[in-house]
């Protein structure tokens, strides 16, 4: 009998189809490689997010904070300026930013990525979701960024390889880079907090996705950095993403 990453395999991406493709797919799944990346593609936000490069999985816990990111840009007043400037730092396969664009027609989306490799599938991923006010640049957090932004909204690497809950499929297949965050995880988004007042526009907001361990350090660095802070619960009730905004 079919497992349930089998059957929804199946139906995704052979249409109930048993070809020698899904065969073979089904030997990728038993040496438990993630069933995104076998599927090609999975869906956040009403977009569609190809995977073709292997960047890090998107996950509802972030789908759900990025959907609230949405709602305050979407009821942001911005006095006569044409668009939304918004950053998805740590864009990966550029789900944020791609979800982003798609629901907030007047934001221009940069996309900031270390890993060159995923550049291509960010740009298709704009075009397969008909984003055009976009750019991409390969860059170490903001160090081959120019400009100001209203918003800056990133999922970093943060977890903390001490702590380490993470699966082994996920250890396995998915980018280190995009996953680890250094000592206590925290190196990253240090990094990003102490930099970010430079890069925001008066009133302009930072949007962090973190482990709930980090919550108090965040706290801490960003008040010392200028910022309000708040940090919320994702959908399972865990401390998972804070609104750091500038005074």
């Amino acid at each position: 009998m079919e497992n349930q990453d089998e059957a929804w395999l199946l139906k995704e991406k052979y249409h109930g189809q048993k070809t020698e493709g899904f065969l073979t797919d089904c030997k990728r799944l038993k040496t438990g490689e993630p069933l995104a990346y076998v599927i090609g593609h999975v869906p956040f936000l009403g977009t569609t997010t190809q995977l073709s490069s292997s960047p890090l999985i998107p996950r509802p816990e972030t789908e759900y904070w990025v959907e609230k990111a949405i709602e305050t840009l979407r009821t942001t007043p911005y006095q006569g300026e044409t668009l939304i400037k918004v950053l998805d730092l740590c864009a990966g396969s550029g789900c944020i930013g791609v979800a982003v664009g798609a629901h907030v027609p007047n934001a221009h989306i940069t996309f900031s990525e270390i890993d060159r490799e995923h550049l291509p599938t960010i740009k298709k991923n704009c075009a397969g979701n008909d984003i055009t006010h976009y750019s991409s640049r390969t860059s170490d957090l903001f160090s081959n960024i120019e400009g100001t932004f209203d918003f800056i909204l990133s999922n970093p690497p943060y977890i903390d390889p001490a702590l380490d809950r993470t699966q082994a499929s996920v250890k396995c297949f998915e980018p280190h880079l995009a996953l680890y965050g250094g000592k206590d995880g925290s190196e990253v988004i240090e990094r990003i907090i102490k930099e970010a007042p430079l890069r925001l526009n008066p009133g302009g907001q930072l949007w962090l996705e973190h482990e709930p361990e980090q919550t108090e350090l965040i706290a801490s660095l960003g008040i010392d950095n200028g910022f309000s802070v708040s940090t919320h619960p994702d959908q399972y009730g865990i401390l998972r993403y804070s609104v750091l905004e500038l005074a």
